[in-house]
């Protein structure tokens, strides 16, 4: 269970215990205006019986006197004594309903329970009862009323206090929330929540938010980018055909030389868009990684003499350090082409004279493959950059085209593997390759 639901939880039982304790409130003090109503009600307990006896007894034997101390020293029970002019012997206020209830008692033959009347020595007949526990100190103090349905009132008002903060709590960051995905239908994809700290559901949606307007600008920069650098990148060989074109136009004795031209600049053209749509393929998950075991023994054999051919025109090696001979899941001839592109870029970059190292090897869940090369490595800053389509570490003077590293990673993400690049301490660059082993049969 989230943070979010147990703030509504906390919420609502707020409310429901304000509520309960108000009508519970209510109905006690309902009950209790229900008891006075229906007039005192006298003590008839063994207790109350023993002192109406001391009582009547001490006004019996000893008098009025007697009985005006005895009712005056008595901490417990609060008994009255009532002449028959309604006057109470220590001149304490009596309820007419209390003392209207006595009498009736005592005319309806209870006598021994509740009651008691003696005749005095002075003449006087004297009325004697006491009580109940529950009406010698309860009630609302004289002057003083209080209406039962105020802590119901109470109680309503304070659960609407907690709906209505449960739904400014909630309904603010909703609203912000739809203010923010219409902003990014009309195409506003600033951050809109930088200072979410709730610490809720809500506050992480908020930063989802947030995380996908970032992904989202990125994607379209990336397009933009994308679509200029494609623009720029056909720029330059239409130019050359166009000029190329011209040439042969004006002088007529060389169209062979600008036909060759031209067909340069074509299959520059081919390459590209080929490499593009490979490129696009990949990122889009249309070519799938395969299914087929490959022995990376033979490929990378077969890549080494290829790079070797390569690398002999301007008097470079390759050497081949490690062996391991596993095989992987995959497409051959994408793996293929990835590590074959890392291989021409040292080459390329290498100086003349100098060798590319291949490391290889392996453990018990995956392959691995180093290239290092004694070029002039890249700068710090730019070590993911060099993954992204049409960089050039070497600025616009580089030759090719900025896709082979980009089309590697995707092969190598198809793959489930990585490739990362480091700058080598002695100098140049270092490109580590690895993929998963296939499982064993």
């Amino acid at each position: 269970m989230g943070r979010l639901f147990w703030k509504f939880f906390l919420c609502i039982f707020l409310a429901q215990l304000t509520a309960t304790v108000g009508i519970g409130g209510t109905i006690w003090l309902q009950n209790r205006a229900r008891m006075h109503a229906s007039g005192p009600v006298l003590d008839s307990s063994p207790p109350a019986q023993m002192a109406l006896d001391s009582a009547a007894a001490t006004l019996k034997f000893g008098g009025t006197g007697a009985l005006r101390g005895l009712l005056a020293n008595m901490q417990r029970h609060h008994l009255f004594a009532v002449d028959e002019l309604g006057r109470e012997l220590l001149g304490r206020q009596v309820e007419p309903a209390m003392l209207a209830q006595a009498r009736a008692i005592w005319q309806q033959g209870a006598r021994q329970r509740a009651v008691r009347e003696m005749n005095a020595v002075d003449g006087h007949r004297y009325l004697l009862f006491l009580p109940s526990i529950g009406h010698q100190h309860d009630g609302p103090p004289p002057g003083r009323k209080f209406h039962p349905l105020v802590p119901l009132a109470a109680a309503i008002l304070v659960s609407l206090l907690f709906a209505a903060l449960l739904a400014w709590y909630f309904s603010r960051p909703i609203r912000d929330l739809r203010l923010a995905f219409e902003a990014a239908s009309g195409g506003d994809l600033a951050p809109r929540f930088p200072d979410a700290r709730r610490g809720d559901e809500l506050s992480d949606l908020r930063r989802d938010f947030d995380r996908m307007t970032g992904l989202l600008r990125s994607l379209l920069d990336a397009q933009t980018r994308l679509l200029h650098d494609v623009s720029h990148e056909l720029r330059s060989p239409l130019a050359r055909m166009q000029a190329a074109i011209g040439l042969a136009q004006q002088q007529p004795d060389k169209a062979t030389t600008w036909l060759a031209r031209i067909e340069r600049e074509s299959v520059r053209m081919d390459k590209l868009v080929d490499q593009l749509l490979t490129l696009a393929r990949l990122e889009a998950g249309a070519l799938n990684a395969g299914h087929e075991e490959i022995s990376m023994a033979d490929l990378i054999d077969a890549l080494v003499e290829d790079a070797r051919f390569e690398a002999a025109a301007q008097q470079g090696r390759i050497e081949l350090v490690g062996e391991a001979d596993v095989r992987v899941i995959g497409q051959a001839e994408l793996l293929a082409r990835a590590i074959e592109n890392v291989v021409r870029n040292a080459i390329k970059y290498s100086p003349v004279g100098a060798g590319v190292e291949l490391r290889v090897e392996s453990s018990a869940q995956h392959w691995q493959i180093s290239v290092l090369d004694c070029g002039p490595g890249v700068a710090a800053c730019d070590l993911e950059a060099i993954f992204q389509p049409f960089f050039r570490a070497g600025g616009e003077s580089t030759e090719g085209h900025g896709l082979g590293l980009a089309i590697a990673q995707q092969v190598f993400k198809a793959h489930r593997g990585s490739i990362t690049a480091r700058n080598r301490s002695a100098g140049g660059l270092c490109m580590t390759m690895t993929l998963p082993l296939a499982p064993a049969s």
